[in-house]
This record gives C-alpha cells, structure tokens and sequence, in this order.
C-alpha cells in the first residue's frame, strides 16, 4: 500500500504493544538500498511480499528471487483469514482489501517460467571465473582467450564456443605464450573440466541466444502498476554459483546500460537478492570490489537493492554501510557468533530511548521487525518496533495450471523460448579446422601416388632384361640385389664405426 511518496510498512508499536504511530518508506529514499535479515520463520518473506506490493502500487517495477516458491503468490489476490483481519485491526488499517499483481515469471531452467538466458560475452571471463571457481592462472588463460575471440572476431554465445576457444588456444599455446605470457594445457584442460561441471549444473541453458534484455524487467501493466519478476530459484540453488553469479550479472547489466539520474522521485527498479550471503561467500577480492562499486553506484543509476538473509554478519561492512532502509526480525541467540550478529544488528540502528534493541531483537514476535528508515534529508529515523502489514496477495505457492496461465498470458510470451544457434566461435573455428585438414591431405597427395603399373617398385639399377621378365631372370635379378644390399650394408657398417669414432673417439680398430 502506498499514499503519495510513501509506501505503508505497518505500526510503530510501544513496550506495553499500544500503537504508537504509522512507519512507512519514503519512496525519493527507496533507491539508498535496504537489508531484510531475521531467522527463518519471523517474517522475511511477508516483509519482502508487502514492500513489492508497495512498489508496484507506486509504479516501480520489481525483480525478486523465489527461493522456496511462495513469492510467487504475489501473482494471485490474498484470501480471508482470521489471523490477517486481526492484524490489519491491530494496526488500524481500515482499509485492508486482497488484490493480485502483474507479475511475470522466470526460470533459468524454462520450466517454472520464461527462459533467461546471457551469452559468454556478456558474462565475461571476471564472472565466469567466479562460477567455475578457477585460480588466478586459470582465470588469466580465460582473459587471454576472451581476448584472442575479440581479435579474431570470434562471437562467445554459448558453452559450446568457450570449448572450441579453448581448444584452439591449447593448439596454439605456444604461439600465444610468446604474446600474452604462458598459456600451459594444464590450465586450459582445468578450464575445461570446470566448464564440464558447470554444464551439468544446468549452464548450458544459461548461456546462449536470445539472451535476456535486462530492461524486460523494468515493465509497468496498462493499470500503471509496475511489473513484479519473479525468478524461479528453487531448483537453482542446488547450484549457488550459478544463482548468485547471475543474479550479479544482472546488477552489471543494469549498472553498464542505465543512464546516470541522480537521487529520482521514485527508483526505476528495486532489486531484491534472496540468499545474499551466497554473493559474498568465498569470493575473490576483484570480485568483492566489483560488487562494492556496483552497489555503491547504481543507486545514481535510479535502481535500489535489498539484500534478504538471516544474519547481518554475512553482509560485508563496506557494502553494509551503503544499505540505508533496514528491517531486522528476529534472531536467536544460540552461539557466540549469534550474540555477534545481535549486536551488530543493534548497533547500526538510530537508538530508541524506550526500549535497547540488542534485547528486542531476541524477543520480537513472528511477523514483527525492527525499522529504521531514511527520511527526507537522508538520516535514518529512530529505529520503531513494529507491526508489519498483512500482505494483501496470497500467502503461499502457486498451483502449476496457475503458473502455467501467468506464463501463456504474459507479455514476453514467446519471445525467449526458442533458442537461436547462429554462426559463431564453434562454427567458424570447425570451419578453419576442416580447411587446415583438407589442405594437410592435398599436401601429402603427390607423395602418396603409387607407382605406374599399380605395384610397388624397387630403384632400377639398370640390371633389368630390358623386356618381359622371365623366372629365371626374375631369380638372376634377385641375386644381383641381395649382392648389392650386402656391399651396401658392408660400406654402411664401415662409414657408421668412423662417423661413431669421429664423434665418441674410443672405438678400437
């Protein structure tokens, strides 16, 4: 629900549970980023459920991951129940009412929804080596082979052409060496098994044509409603590699094609990464950099980002810093790292006289969240302990013959779920291969000719009878040739002992 500038998140609520006042996102604040953390069962989803419907209400499209498949009841309008009427009493919302949401469905897989698809180049060799986990010499045999395609004119769309670059690069390791440093087959052949493991994991669905147009997902429906995508990522995260590298593609896309706008009335786009400490498990420092700067920059760009995980420690400090909205439900506090993860969570918040948050934060009930948001001159407000809304969208899963409808009645209905296979690296690096192949045979032609008469032939020494042989000039001749091979075998033997003497000189006589 939204009013104006703002989007209604619930009710402020005092120690002794009185209503104390209405908390709500300014939406010009929205695109300073946000972070929804608590332990599983507090809430994270419905939190995640009402700011989506927020923003499409205002007109901001969406894009969120659905980890467990119940985001995507966001599609079909909410239905009575007891626990959700006495909630939006509780909070005074009068005007509580079920309603569903444009939503368009995705699938890395194309089984849940439409396909999505990045070509290699698009990924580049930075991300790619990400996902196949490669060490630093490995990933410069990668660079070193992305850039030998951009010389050579080389498209890299699917897995099938990265193979067939690596494959010409092996070839040519030594010729390549001498240009860009050393290219061994032991990391080439590291690469490709890498590359193999990926393809099983289901990335050679991932990469191809027609690849996905980031801007897809900023859509508004006829009703000015912005277009909530949701990504199908139940299966996807039996392959967290692949889930969190594509998902900071994405972000890239977004942050290489979006113009600069400034601070908007309204972002353009609100991004939510569903499992974020799988972005910053056990990345590489050039990775975490390039993860720093896009979410530092791309809020300029009119796009917000909300990082949804359970603990805040698995949020880096110098990206925490940056994620100005925050919404904490609650945590328990079993180990020393979960009294860590309580305080940091206590400590980043705008202190609230009557009550200590480190303690409210273990006590908080499901469906209750700390939050503190941004106001109007950029501060963040006095952390509120509140009542989230009821979500006015199904709380819950989608039906297949549900999903199957939203799909068919889509917008972008069929228009990625052909794949495009057109000539690129694969095709033209056979082509070079059979060329080179058929000129190595015409090479070796001449010398491979058999001799006129069909047979095999001895050298003529001139012993022949001049005329048709007979057996027993065929007898006199083989005599001649075995007195031949032994003078020939008497002179080899002699100069082969003074060519043996000359070089090691302890021959005897």
């Amino acid at each position: 629900m939204w009013q104006d500038d703002t989007i209604f998140l619930g009710a402020s609520r005092a120690p002794d549970n009185s209503v104390t006042g209405r908390e709500e996102l300014l939406l010009g604040k929205a695109n300073r980023h946000g972070l929804v953390t608590g332990a599983t069962g507090t809430g994270k989803t419905v939190t995640l459920q009402i700011l989506a419907e927020g923003f499409s209400n205002a007109g901001v499209p969406v894009f969120c991951a659905d980890m467990k498949g119940d985001v995507a009841g966001l599609a079909m309008a909410g239905e009575p129940k007891d626990f959700l009427s006495q909630r939006a009493a509780a909070i005074g919302l009068d005007d509580y009412a079920f309603e569903a949401f444009p939503t368009i469905m995705w699938d890395v897989f194309g089984e849940k929804g439409h396909p999505v698809r990045a070509t290699v180049t698009e990924m580049g060799p930075l991300l790619l080596s990400r996902l196949m986990g490669l060490t630093d010499a490995q990933e410069g045999v990668l660079n070193i082979a992305f850039r030998i395609a951009d010389e050579e004119g080389l498209l890299l769309l699917d897995m099938k052409d990265l193979q067939s670059m690596l494959a010409s690069v092996a070839e040519r390791a030594q010729e390549i060496s001498a240009r860009y440093g050393n290219v061994t087959r032991a990391s080439v052949g590291a690469i490709q098994r890498a590359l193999l493991v990926l393809e099983q994991q289901g990335g050679d669905r991932f990469f191809g044509e027609p690849a996905l147009e980031v801007t897809e997902f900023m859509r508004t429906a006829r009703d000015g409603r912005g277009a909530i995508n949701i990504l199908a990522a139940d299966r996807l995260m039996s392959s967290p590699r692949l889930y969190s590298t594509f998902l900071l593609w994405m972000l890239s896309e977004l942050f290489e094609k979006l113009p600069e706008i400034g601070d908007p009335q309204k972002p353009r786009l609100v991004f939510f990464f569903d499992e974020a400490h799988l972005l910053f498990s056990d990345a590489p420092r050039a990775l975490m950099e390039r993860i720093e700067q896009v979410v530092r920059l791309i809020r300029s760009k009119g796009v917000g980002v909300y990082f949804v995980t359970q603990n805040p420690l698995d949020v880096p400090e110098t990206v925490l810093a940056q994620l100005g909205n925050r919404f904490q439900h609650a945590l328990r506090v079993y180990s020393p790292r979960e009294q860590r993860a309580v305080k940091t969570a206590a400590d980043t918040f705008r202190p609230n006289p009557d009550f200590d948050s480190f303690e409210a934060i273990t006590k908080l009930g499901t469906g209750e969240a700390l939050v503190s948001t941004l106001q109007s001159d950029g501060s963040p407000s006095i952390v509120q302990r509140t009542l989230i809304r009821p979500p006015s969208s199904r709380i819950g899963t989608l039906s297949d013959g549900e999903r199957s409808s939203i799909v068919s009645q889509s917008p972008v209905a069929g228009r990625y779920e052909q794949t495009i296979d057109r000539e690129s690296a694969y095709e033209l690096l056979k082509k070079q291969a059979e060329e080179a192949a058929r000129t190595r045979e015409a090479a070796k032609a001449p010398a491979e000719q058999p001799a006129a008469g069909g047979g095999w032939s001895l050298p003529d020494f001139g012993l022949g009878t001049g005329g048709r042989t007979t057996g027993r000039a065929s007898n006199r001749q083989g005599v001649a040739e075995a007195a031949i091979k032994s003078v020939v075998r008497s002179v080899g033997s002699g100069v082969g002992r003074a060519i043996v003497r000359g070089v090691l000189g302890s021959l005897k006589r």
